[in-house]
């Protein structure tokens, strides 16, 4: 992997407090809070890993997705978690969001950066004492704009193949 230049440590620092502070609105439930850090034109994406052979070229689907969002989808599970109908999350799912080892690099678009992570998300719900795990690199574009930080783009890998969920309605 070649070097790259590093941003300064303030824009190392801004984004990983806007992580922070995204992670926080979704534990804490605060879904019109969450949609605020996103960019009109994001993209959310999240592919299913596949088990295969260890020679195979891939082990992401290079089709498949576990999600496959953008604003608009967003918006709409948003609002379908502030009905009665999201029988899903009936209990709500207590989670927490575990952001680390983030890494900040320049892209060519001024302004954007990708933002690599890994995240550790514990889930529980109800009274169930077996809490499900999900443990996932991320790949996302922060960008500055003239509201603050937004999210732009994540893109994020499971890394078990097998989901330890009867639904995944959370987000990542």
């Amino acid at each position: 992997m070649p070097l790259t230049k590093s941003v300064s440590r303030d824009i190392q620092w801004d984004i990983q407090e806007f992580l922070y502070r995204e992670a926080l609105a979704l534990d804490e439930r605060r879904f019109r809070d969450w949609l605020a850090y996103l960019a009109d034109d994001i993209r959310y994406e999240v592919p299913v890993r596949v088990t295969r052979e260890a020679l195979a070229e891939w082990e992401l689907s290079p089709t498949s997705r576990i999600f496959d969002d953008d604003r608009e989808t967003l918006e709409v599970r948003v609002q379908r978690l502030e009905t009665d109908f999201a029988w899903a999350e009936q209990p709500p799912s207590r989670t927490r969001h575990y952001v680390t080892n983030i890494l900040v690099d320049f892209t060519e678009v001024p302004d954007e950066y990708l933002v690599s992570s890994n995240c550790f998300i514990y889930r529980s719900r109800g009274d169930d004492t077996n809490p499900s795990l999900y443990s996932m690199f991320r790949k996302d574009t922060v960008r500055w704009t003239e509201d603050g930080w937004r999210l732009a783009r994540r893109w994020a890998a499971f890394d078990q193949a097998l989901i330890n969920a009867h639904n995944l309605s959370i987000f990542i």
